[in-house]
Formats: structure tokens, sequence, C-alpha cells
């Protein structure tokens, strides 16, 4: 008779941990790298997103304020005008030519050179508030010095087919023809144009050349108003191209190369790079700093008594020299104690530790104070003392 074999399966235990549990753990460590993975995330989707480029240049096309221009180039635009903005008369220079429009707005930056390469570019010219260039450029017209500032509707009262189809624009100033061939319109009321108007046309080496004393007509705020519109399209949108001009501070003149600003020299990106990298430090200070997790309990190894645990800690606050730490133990230990004696909880205030410490040793309310709740000593004498006369009162407390 064979004997039957009998397996035995051991007993397999687990690590206490659950699907959850390991999940949860999981999420806690990785939590901090991919919340820091998504902040990328999201600063390159809107690093890469296309930014509205504004400004609050006077008469400048992207300056969407009331005085700005941002109306009138879009609309040129629409109509098919490539319209370039530019603040160095070298990029005029290498834009614009024969068979393109130039509009230069404000002459008060200019200089003689700028003035020379923009009669060399050929280009048909629109000067907007641009009293001295405009003698240089065409000899056939000049400004009349009028610098009222006061806005009137004013009717064409010329010949100017543009200046006809607008009928009449709201504009204050004043030129004058001082040539043959140029055609002044839109005087002041009650006035002709010989003594000018604040629009003016004269050709000059087989190029047009068309002026605006005021800046009004082209401003957001006013290209609605009478014929602006209609005179400001016609004059800028004659060619497939428009060179708009608006000199700037650090543009150097003609030829000239102005040295870039150290900003300048940086790709467009870089100022978002290092916003992601102040990012990325500060949450790796954040998640290094966090020393300190949740408390956990678990068995000692060993059984520590309490006397070696008291005079281990004594130790410790003896090297490191807290006296401050020891007496606040000493005091905590007498106060706790001796309120228990007289039957007062463990919340009570301690004002009411304080009285009822008092009147069970005889003391007055402010000594007893200065015991429990007064100054840390300074060193190990006065630390002795401390604990003496601690000792004193508890044994005070209990006799009664």
């Amino acid at each position: 008779m064979s004997t039957p074999v009998v397996t035995v399966h051991e007993a397999v235990v687990g690590d206490g941990t659950s699907t959850r549990s390991r999940s949860a753990r999981r999420w806690r460590r990785a939590r901090w790298w991919l919340g820091l993975l998504a902040l990328v995330v999201v600063a390159a989707l809107l690093s890469a997103l296309p930014e509205p480029q504004t400004s609050t240049l006077t008469l400048a096309p992207d300056n969407p304020g009331d005085l700005g221009a941002r109306a009138a180039a879009q609309i040129l635009e629409r109509e098919g005008v490539d319209v370039r903005y530019v603040r160095h008369i070298a990029d005029v220079e290498a834009l614009a030519g024969p068979g393109a429009t130039v509009l230069v707005v404000g002459d008060y930056l200019l200089v003689d050179e700028q003035v020379d390469a923009l009669d060399d570019t050929g280009a048909d010219l629109v000067l907007v508030d641009a009293g001295w260039a405009l003698g240089m450029l065409s000899p056939s017209l000049a400004s009349s010095g009028d610098s009222s500032a006061e806005l009137e509707v004013r009717s064409a009262e010329c010949e100017d087919p543009d200046a006809v189809v607008a009928g009449a624009i709201t504009a204050s100033g004043s030129m004058l023809a001082t040539g043959p061939g140029a055609i002044v319109c839109f005087p002041a009321p009650g006035t002709t144009t010989d003594r000018g108007g604040a629009y003016a046309v004269a050709e000059s080496d087989g190029r047009r050349i068309v002026a605006l004393a005021d800046t009004a007509p082209l401003t957001n705020e006013h290209l609605d108003e009478q014929g602006n519109a209609a005179l400001v399209l016609r004059a800028l949108g004659r060619h497939e191209r428009l060179v708009w001009y608006i000199p700037s501070l650090d543009d150097v003149g003609a030829g000239g190369e102005s040295e870039p600003a150290p900003g300048q020299l940086l790709p467009p990106v870089v100022p978002i790079l290092a916003l992601q990298l102040l990012l990325v430090v500060v949450v790796a200070a954040l998640w290094r700093g966090r020393r300190l997790g949740r408390l956990v309990t678990e068995k000692l190894p060993v059984v520590v008594r309490a006397g070696e645990t008291t005079r281990g800690r004594g130790r410790l606050y003896r090297r490191g020299r807290s006296y401050g730490h020891a007496a606040a133990s000493l005091r905590a230990g007498t106060a706790a104690r001796s309120a228990g004696r007289l039957g007062l909880p463990r919340s009570a205030a301690a004002p009411l530790v304080i009285d009822a410490i008092a009147r069970a040793a005889g003391r007055r309310p402010a000594d007893v104070e200065a015991l429990l709740y007064g100054p840390p000593p300074t060193d190990d004498r006065g630390l002795a003392q401390l604990a003496r006369d601690l000792d004193h009162l508890e044994s005070e407390v209990h006799r009664t």
C-alpha cells in the first residue's frame, strides 16, 4: 500500500499594500514632476501663440489708440497694399524704390542725410507734419508756419482728384505753394488757397510728393470724419507697397548701422525660456525645501527606559547650551504635575494655574508666575537654581 504524498503550500504573506495604496504612493512621488512638466508645456504653448503687436506711438500702424493709425493701415492691407512699418532710414532704403510710396511721419528727428536718402529712393512721398523737410524734398512747397491745433472742417477748393473725391476734411495747419506745378487744397474757412491749405501736392523729378500739415486725418479718432478716409487711402494706396516710416531716436542716419542694444542680440524666445527657468528653480526650491513629511508611527526595535530618554535629552540640551529649552521642560513638568495635584484639567489657562498654585503654596501669584513663566536662564548656574526653586514650589503644593 503506497503512502499518499501530501503537498504543503507555504502561506504567502504580502507587504500590506494594495493597488490603491501603491498608486497613491506613486502619485505623491510623481505629482511635483508632472506639475512642473505641465507648467513648462503651458508656457511653451503660450510662447508659441502669435502675440498682437501694439504700441502707443503717434500715427503708428500698430497703435489702436485714438492717436494711432492702425485703422488706416488695416484698410490698406485689405485692399492689397503691402504695408511695411520701419523706424530706421536704412530699412527705407532697402524697401523703397520707384513704384512704391513712403510715408514719413514728422521731421523733428530727421537730419540732412536722412532727407537726402528719402530723396534718393525715387519713391512717391507722403509727408505728414514734416515742415522743414518739405522744403528740401520739394522746392515748390513750404510750410506756412501756422501751428494752430484747432481742428476745423475744410473744403477742398482745388482741382486735385484725391481732394475732390474727399470733398472736406477735418484738419488744421497750413502749407504754401512756392513754385509751379504745386497744388494746395483745404484752406482755412474764410480764406483761399493763396494763403495756404492743409493738403498740398507737387511733382518733383517725375514722382509725386503729397504733404499733410496735420496728423488728425490719419488718426483712428478722426479717420471716419468727413472725407478723411477717402483722402488718406487715395494718397497712401496709389502703389502696391507702402513703407510707413516713423523716425526713431536710435536712427543714426542714411547708410549707417546703429549698434544694437544687448537685448536686441538675443532671440525673441530667450525671455520666455528665462521665465521658465525661473519657474523651475522656484518649484525645485519648494520641493527640496519640504524636508519633513507626515508623521509615521513604527515599532521601536528596542525598549528604551524613560529615565534614559530623560538623561539623553538633558545631555543634548547641555551639549547645545539650550538653557531655554531645558528650562521650558522643567517648568512645563512642574506646572502639569502641580495642576493635576490641585484637580485642574490639562487645558487649564495659565492665570488659573498660577492662582491655584499660589493659594496652595502660600505664595504671591507674581512669584509663582516668575518661576513658571519668567525669562529663561542664560547659564548653568541659573538653570540649576531654577530647578531647585521649581522643586521647592512643587513640594509645597504636594504638602497641601
